[in-house]
């Protein structure tokens, strides 16, 4: 049965749309960012030659590179200021986060409320601009043997002053990002770094569809495959939203209380815990951490069959290829160890206990206190297994089958799993500014209403 919030959002028309000015304001800041955000991607580096670049990308695709370039929505494959997205922030978030459930200083700060958290985003920022250095300047230095093997230059001009403007180049583009995510998050609608993740993978689309279909036009896809293709990725998504709805009710009762007409009620209430509570992390936490070093190695020119290069690195670029057995495992227990990471961050079975006792709630058959915090770390682990099998099961399925088929491009659940999950929290934020707007004006006329003198 659909709950009150539900039945109001389903009253919501484009008329109450017109007159939420603020929620206007914000939907527009955010296109605005995410505009920006693409014309930053055709910001070449400089001392970059753009077509060469362009020339050697297309040699190795299929590979990693091709992956992470989904993400950056083709920035690394033009080798523009914002090659490397948000991902070292994303890194370093996912350094802070373990060091803040590990390490006893910044635990401290955990709990310290807004202090605490205002204090974690600062460490946050610093190793994110170290990580951004360190990967950088690997990357301009891989782009200065890039292409030796094919006799194509992708720098100009090699030598110490490219890999200073590189490094500070990307380090710039980072940041820059870092920042409008935070602004479109603070000013504008929705998370903004999963916005500019999926403002990435959706602007790579268009193309992985035109190249599909002419694939199939050119006899070089089976048409049947591209039906199947595109059947699977219709069932992916109608999954995905049953799956992110999907939801365990706990009960929660409350002690009787008197009530106006001096009868005894007592009062009930649901606590709903979704069986994906981890949400969109795991897979973006999993894929910047496996994909940042191989993007650094394929940089250097680590790739099967090339002369001079160092055999352990050749040997480890051979085994984690997108795509391979071994890939596709550290992927898989990447996304498993990063939902119950996340889920555990995200929800604190001891917080929850406590509220609950001091505002006199419990769960019917379970003690307040010490059963109750065990009981939910049980509840919570068990969902935790569904929604883990699930996001691998979304994530690793497609991408097995796409390898499989031989389709020469990346299309993946993973960017499914992004998209649609970052959709439905952005619909959502946007239901809840109009709700939040009608309130607002049953408010003011019930005070109107009210303030008017009673007639003798």
């Amino acid at each position: 049965m659909a709950s009150q919030a539900e039945q109001l959002a389903s009253n919501i028309s484009l008329a109450n749309f017109g007159k939420a000015t603020e929620l206007k304001k914000r939907i527009w800041f955010t296109i605005g960012a995410l505009i920006l955000f693409r014309l930053l991607s055709h910001v070449p580096m400089p001392g970059i030659d753009p077509r060469a670049m362009a020339e050697l990308f297309n040699t190795q695709r299929g590979g990693v590179l091709d992956f992470f370039n989904t993400f950056s929505g083709g920035s690394l494959e033009r080798m523009s200021i914002i090659a490397l997205g948000v991902m070292p922030y994303i890194t370093a978030s996912i350094v802070v986060q373990l060091g803040a459930t590990m390490y006893a200083p910044l635990m401290a700060l955990k709990k310290e409320g807004e202090t605490g958290r205002k204090k974690l985003n600062q460490y946050t920022r610093f190793l994110t601009v170290a990580l951004t250095m360190v990967q950088g300047y690997f990357i301009a230095v891989g782009l200065e043997g890039l292409g030796a093997n094919q006799s194509i230059a992708a720098v100009v001009d090699p030598g110490i002053l490219f890999r200073v403007a590189a490094t500070i180049s990307l380090v710039g583009g980072t940041l820059f990002l870092m920042w409008i995510g935070e602004q479109i998050t603070s000013r504008g609608i929705g998370n903004g770094i999963s916005l500019i993740i999926m403002a990435g993978i959706v602007a790579t689309l268009p193309r992985t569809l035109a190249q599909l279909f002419e694939g199939g036009r050119s006899n070089t896809i089976d048409p049947l495959l591209i039906i199947l293709v595109i059947a699977l990725v219709v069932g992916l998504i109608l999954f995905i939203c049953f799956m992110e709805r999907a939801q365990r009710r706990v009960l929660i009762q409350y002690p009787k209380r008197a009530t106006a007409r001096g009868m005894m009620a007592q009062e009930r209430s649901h606590l709903p815990i979704k069986i994906n509570t981890a949400g969109v992390i795991p897979p973006i936490f999993a894929s910047s951490l496996l994909l940042m070093p191989l993007t650094v190695i394929q940089m250097a020119g680590a790739t099967p069959g090339a002369e001079g290069q160092s055999e352990w690195l050749v040997t480890l670029s051979t085994y984690l290829q997108h795509g391979s057995p071994v890939f596709m495992t550290l992927y898989g227990l990447g996304i498993i160890f990063f939902c119950f990471f996340y889920t555990s961050v995200q929800f604190n079975s001891e917080e929850t206990a406590d509220n609950l006792k001091k505002h006199g709630g419990f769960i019917p058959g379970v003690r307040p206190g010490k059963a109750t915090e065990s009981y939910f770390d049980h509840l919570l682990t068990r969902l935790t297994v569904i929604g883990a099998a699930y996001l691998t099961l979304i994530c690793l399925v497609p991408e097995i089958m796409f390898t499989q088929a031989g389709i020469p491009f990346y299309l993946g659940g993973t960017s499914l799993l992004i998209v649609v999950n970052v959709t439905m929290d952005t619909v959502s934020q946007i239901q809840g500014h109009l709700i939040a707007h009608q309130y607002g004006d049953l408010i003011k006329k019930a005070k109107l209403k009210g303030g008017r003198p009673a007639r003798r």
